[in-house]
């Protein structure tokens, strides 16, 4: 008997099958044990609070019929989980197993000659794909499978924004450019009255900020002065909390989301007084970067993929100051602020994911030039919308200048 696939919160089956039509491959086969695999709950839509201790392997075909393979200790709850799954075939098949033997004997059931993918990435290249476990590989392909390939692509199609994660992001936007603004106002202020001001101080404003406007970070965010900001993950803390001086650089990276919503992140930087000609050049190329690789997306828009972002922000910072550029261009940006898709990467990894529409990633390129005694990022986010790339953050159009001038001037000088 055949039945009608319902469009449900609770059936992820139509969706899922939904994007394998767009792939060659007969199906895929999602795998967890105790959430080692995250991404097999959010695609198959398994409640957290649903208690599972045993492995299990769900195939989803391109066409026809899903197939649960699961301990039979669990097969309750695996019935309350499958209750609304279906496809246009009918609802899903609950294979219960014991023994590992019985185990295997399903796997080949389902998975004899069939090209499939799976959270695994060749090499572990995307590692925030590779969440399955090599033995694991290894006991699929020995049960008969054609061909294992990443989900990678696949996966992609469910951290899609809503309208609702944008106009959430979009807020978070708001406080974070409130809250930067009223940090480097603060230091602006302190430097001119001859005053001191630390990391932590400046950074414990901008937390407040963030928890006034009922918003979290998740953790205390970066604020480094001088050297520290050479060190782009630097965060102040007991026995390391510099006094700014002048003549020293300032590096503010700030997040924040509303619960469940996707993250905002940014990062503008500064200088106490004037700064000098290499600070300036060095800003001069941390910008370009910043501008080719969105240039690079609205030049490719649909074709691109991440690694090409990075690649173009890397050549048109230059030799000398990309020798100092120590991290991948950008990172998708989600619920998790270093979330599961593409990034804009051909240094820490060869990311050949699409930037695919529904997603946002940051543009971050930086500069690190321990030496100098100082360090230099500059970044945006992008929604990559169904017509293009769309920056929904300011981006900076010079360093502030920091304790010259009234506060207005130094604000509109940096804002362009």
């Amino acid at each position: 008997m055949t039945v009608s696939a319902p469009s449900t919160p609770h059936n992820p089956l139509p969706a899922v099958q939904a994007a394998l039509a767009a792939t060659d491959l007969d199906g895929w086969l999602l795998y967890d044990f105790r959430h080692l695999n995250p991404h097999a709950a959010r695609v198959l839509r398994i409640s957290p609070d649903i208690f599972l201790t045993r492995r299990y392997f769900v195939w989803v075909p391109r066409e026809g019929r899903a197939v649960v393979v699961h301990n039979h200790i669990e097969g309750g709850n695996w019935q309350a989980i499958t209750r609304e799954w279906a496809t246009e075939a009918g609802p899903a098949e609950l294979w219960a197993v014991g023994a590992h033997a019985e185990l295997d004997a399903a796997l080949r059931n389902v998975v004899t000659g069939k090209r499939l993918a799976m959270e695994y990435s060749p090499g572990g290249e995307v590692p925030p794909v590779s969440r399955v476990d090599a033995g694991t590989v290894e006991r699929v392909r020995a049960a008969g499978a054609a061909d294992i390939v990443s989900s990678a692509d696949l996966l992609q199609s469910f951290l899609r924004w809503s309208g609702d994660d944008l106009a959430a992001h979009e807020r978070a936007v708001a406080v974070l450019m409130r809250a930067k603004d009223k940090a480097f106002q603060l230091i602006h202020d302190r430097l001119r009255a001859g005053e001191p001001v630390t990391e932590l101080e400046v950074q414990a404003g901008i937390m407040a900020e963030i928890g006034a406007a009922g918003m979290d970070a998740g953790h205390p965010v970066n604020v480094s002065f001088g050297v520290n900001a050479a060190d782009s993950h630097y965060e102040p803390g007991e026995g390391k909390n510099a006094t700014l001086q002048p003549g020293q650089c300032v590096l503010i990276d700030l997040w924040a989301q509303e619960r469940g919503r996707p993250f905002a992140d940014v990062t503008w930087v500064g200088y106490a007084q004037m700064p000098p000609a290499r600070y300036l050049d060095a800003w001069a190329a941390v910008k370009g970067a910043r501008e080719a690789a969105l240039e690079l997306l609205r030049d490719r828009w649909g074709q691109a993929q991440g690694w090409e972002a990075d690649r173009a922000a890397r050549e048109a910072m230059g030799a000398e100051w990309e020798a100092h550029f120590l991290h991948r261009t950008g990172h998708d940006l989600g619920v998790q602020i270093h979330g599961a898709g593409a990034n804009l990467d051909d240094y820490e990894t060869h990311d050949t994911r699409a930037l695919t529409p529904g997603l946002a990633v940051t543009i971050e390129p930086g500069t690190y030039p321990t030496a100098l005694g100082f360090g230099i990022r500059s970044e945006v986010n992008v929604f990559l919308s169904p017509d293009g790339p769309q920056v929904t953050t300011p981006a900076q159009a010079a360093p502030y200048v920091l304790g010259r001038g009234d506060w207005e001037s130094v604000k509109q000088s940096a804002e362009g």
